[in-house]
């Protein structure tokens, strides 16, 4: 009998908008829990046994965690790499890395990708298993465009068995995440194609999902799924500069709502411009606004095809990365490879090509989503000459208190310039200090009023 991944590499791609809205029968959904994980994974482990069977993912924190600290010790420090990928040895390999991870080792000679143990550590609380075995009958795509937005979900996984590349696209816009989650010294730095590092703003940032609190159960759809706080602290030329994003639902119903306070002009003003390919001004312009965290935002540019799933070799567990210097973290070319950490797992492959008179920068990118987080791990931008142009990945790492993965070590190469950058490790303020939650408190934050009082200098 064939299993899921066979069927998903056989062709489980894109349906038309007539067949995309239907949401599983009861039938279907009776695989949750039983071949599949609650949560829509292969609960089984890989054929050679690399990826393990799912058995409830990491729980325990290790040694030295202290739950206030904000500071997540890495719980597999010990570990030694089972293989080391070069440009020398990629082809025996070829096949289960990314065109982009390949043209990085064939581009960067100290370019190395060492493949440790595979560790399904993600982790759900009962009750949002509990909803995406409801979301899994009641969930479906709506909207004016094809994928627009999501009814019928709510606090789990909207679609566990997905049948499209927008349903994917939306499993991954929602996948779990605390209620909210806050970071302090937020750094990031940018590399140019001489080796020199340029320190990025330093951001304290707050972000509460609405979908994902308990107590907006019986509200009614069309809120934000999502809203972003961010403070920028250092540079002192910038420090006080805020945003505040919220994310729809249905963006047919109700666009992303954006807005920034200056403090040298003392107002909240909208901000339009903060998605698509708009780029990030803070950033020095070396990211889109939706690519935050790898994408976000609307997808109405793009045609998102489900191209299937694939046994990859991803970043995936790595604690360790926010723990080290800028020393340790920054090559003259490239991130150094003993501060990365790659596992081989089952990941969605979803192929997004821009629609006939739309506009953006990219006009094809290719994403790859982890079949157990259903978060973001790599993707592949291509210009419009059809060359690969930016490589993205994130360097996840699961919470093993309270589930919920976080996202927000992204590092983006630029092929053509020959530069690169990276969020979410220590700067001149310390190293980033992560503290999710699962409540709700940070309200006063979240109102243009709010950043005004906040963003006073």
């Amino acid at each position: 009998m064939k299993t899921l991944l066979h069927v998903a590499a056989a062709g489980l791609v894109t349906l038309h908008a007539a067949g995309a809205l239907a949401a599983v029968s009861a039938d279907e959904a009776r695989q949750l829990g039983t071949t599949l994980t609650a949560f829509g994974a292969e609960k089984a482990a890989s054929a050679d046994g690399v990826i393990p069977e799912y058995k409830g993912g990491l729980t325990s924190p290790p040694a030295g965690y202290s739950a206030s600290s904000g500071k997540w010790p890495d719980p597999f420090k010990s570990e030694k790499p089972v293989a080391s990928i070069t440009a020398a040895n990629m082809a025996q390999h070829a096949d289960r890395l990314t065109p982009g991870v390949q043209a990085l080792l064939k581009r960067f000679p100290e370019y190395r990708v060492d493949v440790y143990p595979t560790h399904r550590s993600m982790s759900y609380p009962q009750w949002v298993l509990d909803n995406t075995l409801k979301n899994a009958t009641t969930a479906k795509l709506v909207g004016k465009v094809e994928g627009d937005g999501v009814e019928g979900a709510f606090g789990g996984v909207p679609f566990p068995i997905p049948k499209n590349g927008y349903e994917v696209m939306w499993n991954a816009l929602l996948s779990y995440q605390r209620t909210q989650f806050s970071v302090t010294n937020f750094g990031g730095w940018l590399v140019d194609t001489s080796g020199g590092r340029t320190q990025l703003p330093v951001l304290n940032f707050v972000e509460y999902r609405p979908y994902y609190d308990p107590k907006n159960a019986d509200s009614k759809q069309g809120y934000p799924y999502d809203r972003l706080w961010a403070q920028i602290q250092t540079p002192p030329t910038l420090a006080g500069q805020t945003a505040l994003v919220n994310y729809s639902m249905n963006y047919s119903e109700r666009d992303q709502e954006s807005w920034a306070y200056f403090p040298a002009q003392r107002r909240v003003r909208m901000a339009p411009d903060y998605k698509y390919d708009t780029p990030a001004a803070s950033y020095g312009g070396v990211e889109f606004w939706d690519e935050a965290g790898l994408f976000r935002g609307r997808m109405d540019r793009f045609d998102f095809k489900l191209i299937g799933k694939k046994e990859m070799i991803v970043p995936y567990n790595n604690y360790r990365l926010s723990q080290l210097s800028p020393d340790d973290v920054l090559g003259q070319k490239n991130v150094k490879p003993d501060a990365m950490r790659w596992e081989r797992h089952r990941v969605w492959v979803v192929e997004a090509t821009l629609k006939a008179g739309a506009r953006h920068a990219y006009a094809k990118r290719v994403l790859y989503i982890d079949e157990d987080g259903w978060t973001f791990l790599e993707t592949d931008g291509y210009g419009h000459d059809g060359k690969l142009w930016r490589v993205g990945l994130t360097h996840t790492f699961p919470f093993y208190e309270g589930g919920g993965m976080y996202t927000f070590q992204n590092n983006f190469y630029d092929l053509q310039k020959g530069n690169y950058f990276i969020t979410g490790t220590t700067a001149e303020n310390g190293q980033p200090l992560v503290r999710p939650s699962d409540k709700f408190d940070k309200g006063n934050l979240f109102t243009p009023a709010g950043m005004a009082g906040t963003g006073l200098r």
